[in-house]
């Protein structure tokens, strides 16, 4: 049921609590964050040294954003180049509007061929 006084139906809970627990982390806040404010595509030694946090993590937390499809992998030969997926920031709901009970946005519709929205 996806009305005012009933809970969000069982798969949109689910989509939601995957895009929660991926940003579920500091640094991949701080990804995402750095990703969306620069709007341009960023290879891991930028966004390494721009979190100043070591490349193995920094690709793993690439990883998980891109699973839930918050980042996007642009590859230009052996060159991988992060963005952000302008469709998921637009239809990820607002924690402070699920938690407080406003009505939840309608039901995510960010399509990926990493599988947001699913």
């Amino acid at each position: 049921m996806n009305g005012e006084k009933g809970p969000l139906d069982r798969s949109t809970a689910v989509t939601y609590a995957s895009w929660f627990k991926a940003l579920a982390d500091a640094t991949r806040v701080q990804i995402v964050s750095l990703l969306a404010r620069r709007g341009a595509p960023m290879n891991v030694g930028e966004i390494v040294e721009a979190v100043e946090v070591g490349q193995s993590t920094v690709s793993a937390h690439l990883k998980i954003l891109s699973e839930v499809g918050f980042v996007l992998v642009d590859r230009v030969g052996t060159a991988a180049f992060y963005r952000i997926n302008t469709a998921c920031v637009e239809c990820f709901p607002s924690a402070a509007d699920l938690v407080m009970g406003r009505p939840a946005p309608t039901p995510p519709t960010c399509t990926t061929t990493s599988g947001a929205g699913r």
